[in-house]
This record gives C-alpha cells, structure tokens and sequence, in this order.
C-alpha cells in the first residue's frame, strides 16, 4: 500500500512559477511510489500569512499524510530556524518532510532521531540569541534614556478630587481618565483636602 503523502511548493516573487518546482518533486514522489492526496501551493511573496501553508499544517494534524515532499527547506519557510521547527512540529506528528535540495534530511532509524536532536537543539538556541538580542537591545535603549513601556498618562490630580468629591466613584474616575484604580488613589492621597467619600461596594 501507497503511503500518503503532500506536495507543498512555494515562490517567493510574481516572476517565479511553482510549476518550476514541480518537476523534481513528481520525480521523488515517484521514484518512492508515495500516493499524493494533498497538494498546496503558494504562489505569492508570503511573509505574515500564508494560507497554503496553515492548510497544510491542518492537514498534517489531521493525519492526512505521512510524508510531505518540498523543492526545497527554503520553501517551507523564509528563515532556515523557522524550517527546522516547521520540520520537527511535522515529525512529531509523524510526517517526514523529503526535500529534493536536502537529500541529507531524509534519513531513518538511529541518524534521523539524531538529525532530529540536532536539528532542536539548532532551534533552541536561536531563541536563546533572539532573547539575548533583544534583552541587549533593552540595555542600550535604557542606557540612552528611552523610557520603555506604556507611556505614562498626565493627569490633573485637582480634576480627580473635584470628581471625587461630586460623589463619583473610584472606579469610575479610573475609567473616566483611563488610568488605573491604584493611580487614583495615590493621586488624591497626595492632593487630599477633606476626607475622601467612602468607596461604594460593588455587588
């Protein structure tokens, strides 16, 4: 019995044609005697969205097929991190991915659960860069004096007492000036004349 399998090819400019690639992917598919029961193909400069792609993701947690051919890893995904992890979210589900330019990837038995290991551990340290790259990026923002997070909001502390003792509530204050309840009060605790009405309990 024919193991089932997905073709996905992508370009990455109008110029490009898919159906370039389509040739030695056919031939793959083939020369394995796989059955092709999904075929998704991309045929738009696609860098946040990529609806070939996200069905074809479906498809495999779905258990649609067990091998999924590609051109190439670079087709996958623009980043070569972003391939490895396309790669090991497939084999976990127990779809391996045969590329014709990376024959080296199709391998099986003790050498791919090692490629696999390989291929997380890769993974995993980019992200550990990216964070680092990010928190360095963090530091020397600081460091020149940006203020990072949330701007903070100006308000008038006198325009929250006047509110407050017109009867409104905390609750309502923060909402009317979009500030948090704690800021309310640390506003009117520091402007504070005359006491403060006693906070209605909310049901």
């Amino acid at each position: 019995m024919n193991t089932n399998a997905a073709i996905y090819t992508r370009v990455s400019t109008t110029q490009q044609e898919v159906e370039n690639q389509l040739p030695d992917v056919l031939r793959v598919v083939e020369a394995r005697g796989l059955s092709v029961v999904e075929s998704f193909s991309e045929s738009i400069s696609a860098v946040k969205q990529r609806p070939q792609f996200d069905a074809m993701m479906k498809a495999a947690h779905r258990g649609r097929f067990k091998v999924l051919v590609v051109w190439s890893l670079d087709r996958i995904h623009r980043t070569m991190v972003g391939a490895i992890q396309t790669v090991l979210e497939l084999d976990r589900l127990g779809v391996q991915v045969v590329s014709v330019k990376e024959p080296w990837l199709d391998t099986t038995g003790p050498v791919r659960s090692l490629l696999v290991a390989v291929f997380g551990w890769v993974a995993e340290q980019e992200r550990l860069r990216v964070s680092e790259r990010t928190k360095a990026g963090l530091d020397r923002a600081r460091r020149r004096g940006v203020r990072l997070g949330r701007r903070e909001v100006k308000v008038d502390a006198a325009l929250l007492l006047e509110r407050r003792q017109a009867g409104a509530s905390i609750r309502t204050i923060a909402a009317e000036f979009k500030v948090s309840v704690g800021k309310v009060h640390a506003l009117l605790k520091g402007v504070q004349q005359t006491p403060v009405l006693e906070e209605e309990k909310t049901p």
